[in-house]
């Protein structure tokens, strides 16, 4: 029997544990290892940020799932990983600390046979002084219980615009080389919801602030897209959602420092400015969660193992090369680490190869560029792949038989407003690929028959629909399997 270690119980790293599960887990052990006791659909965050959804809606209790499975689940969090072993054992293991009430605080050493790195993203709030619901000045739609905060923000602030005091609201990225535009560009337009729900939109001003170059670059280099018969591009598709609800936009920002009510922002131009709020929701920068490695001997290995960042390295190209010479096949297909044939990291636990959008920098050198997005179906996708390699290894195969290269995989993303269904429109967008391949499309970098954007409430429904498919699927309800990732 072999054990596999699973770091993490996100959309990455449930996916691989339920479909090791359904293969596998009666013939060999499966461990997941989570500091949350909790689930969450962080896509619908977005819903209970503006009070649509409740936190209910949107988690379920991990423990309780993986009970009636052949999955052992550790409330814990990850600290080393040691894949040689050490000096009294020959095993491979991985040092973990239980965050668990009734074991809180015991280190213990689970050994593996495989492991799968799904550790997602440290919410990097420290980056940017004053940023963040914890220790700064705004809110974040990051977890379900940040969400809860945001929405009791905000309908404080809609109460104070039903009393007539107008509103400053700033919604955006909050650092040069944040990720993750998308999640943040959903939930202006859901805010806007709902001060037209409210019939307060306007006494609201509300403001997009992103370290995109344009709007609608989402970290992957713009797009062009197909709609209505014609061929846009993503910035004009962005722009004109932005127009149609009187949302004012700033790009090519980063923003330096957040005190209460005031955000400080650089810009490409090297010029510094000043923002009033009185309600702000920001993206934090990602980096790595912070574990480390080590080799049998006990010697530090982590910068071998991990890039400076924090992500774990995998069967990328890392050699460092001008941004114009990077290619579609320097992104990695298996996510297997180099050194180690038994360790994979998947989803936003990976270490990029290099950004899709053109790295920039301010005339005082600040790094203004979005980063990278690989949440969502494609952290869903490389799970998958690497949970079915896994099994055929178990079988005998020498090496990875599975890929899921996003150079050579689409996403599609909705960004709807409001959760009934009857009412609320969304924006919906595929891309293929995620990262754009200029050998194969020489012209736009992207299938432009799979790559398209519409708006109305059809795109609406599927949102709200994939919402109770994805969670039907997480649950492991009967017949979850068939439900496409």
């Amino acid at each position: 029997m072999s054990r596999i270690v699973i770091l993490g119980a996100g959309i990455a790293g449930h996916t691989a544990a339920r479909y090791l599960n359904k293969w596998v887990g009666k013939e060999h052990e499966i461990v997941v290892v989570s500091p949350n006791a909790k689930w969450n659909w962080i896509p619908s965050n977005i819903w209970v940020g503006v009070g649509q959804m409740s936190e209910e809606d949107v988690t379920f209790d991990l423990a309780k799932l993986y009970s009636k499975t052949h999955v052992d689940f550790r409330q814990a969090k990850a600290l080393s990983i040691h894949p040689e072993g050490n000096a009294e054992s020959a095993k491979p293991f991985v040092t973990v600390e239980y965050t668990n009430p009734a074991k809180a605080g015991v280190v213990e050493n689970i050994d593996f046979d495989f492991l799968i790195n799904a550790t997602g993203p440290k919410l990097n709030f420290g980056a940017t002084e004053g940023l963040g619901p914890e220790h700064g000045h705004t809110v974040s739609v990051c977890s379900a219980k940040h969400a809860i905060e945001a929405n009791e923000k905000l309908q404080a602030s809609i109460a104070a615009m039903r009393k007539g005091e107008k509103q400053n609201i700033v919604i955006g990225t909050g650092h040069g080389m944040c990720t993750c535009q998308g999640a943040a560009f959903e939930y202006i337009y859901n805010v806007d919801h709902a001060l037209r729900e409210a019939g307060v939109r306007n006494m609201a001003r509300i403001i997009w602030i992103s370290n995109e170059y344009e709007l609608g670059d989402f970290g992957m280099g713009g797009v062009h897209i197909k709609r209505g018969g014609y061929i846009t591009n993503g910035k004009t598709f962005a722009e004109s959602l932005m127009v149609e609800r009187g949302i004012e936009w700033i790009t090519r920002a980063h923003v330096k420092k957040v005190e209460a009510g005031k955000i400080h922002y650089e810009t490409m131009d090297g010029q510094f400015h000043e923002l009033a709020f009185d309600f702000s929701m920001l993206i934090p920068p990602f980096a790595g969660v912070g574990l480390k490695a080590f080799n049998k001997a006990g010697e530090d290995i982590t910068g071998q193992v991990f890039a400076p960042n924090g992500f774990m390295k995998v069967d990328a190209d890392y050699t460092a090369r001008p941004f114009m010479e990077w290619s579609a096949k320097d992104w990695p297909r298996t996510y297997q680490t180099p050194a180690y044939r038994n360790i994979f990291a998947v989803g936003i636990a990976f270490a990029p190869p290099h950004l899709i959008s053109k790295p920039m920098q301010s005339a005082n050198g600040t790094p203004i560029n979005p980063t990278a997005p690989r949440t969502g179906m494609p952290s869903a996708a490389m799970a998958k792949a690497v949970a079915m390699s896994i099994r055929d290894m178990l079988k005998g195969a020498e090496k990875p038989t599975h890929t899921a290269s996003m150079a050579e995989m689409g996403a599609a993303c909705v960004a709807s407003t409001g959760s009934h269904i009857f009412k609320g429109t969304a924006a919906a967008m595929t891309v293929f690929p995620v990262v754009p391949d200029y050998e194969k499309y020489p012209e736009f970098g992207r299938d432009i028959d799979l790559t398209f954007g519409e708006i109305g409430l059809a795109g609406h429904w599927m949102k709200y629909l994939l919402h109770h498919a994805f969670i039907y699927q997480a649950k492991l309800r009967p017949g979850w399997s068939l439900i496409p990732d």
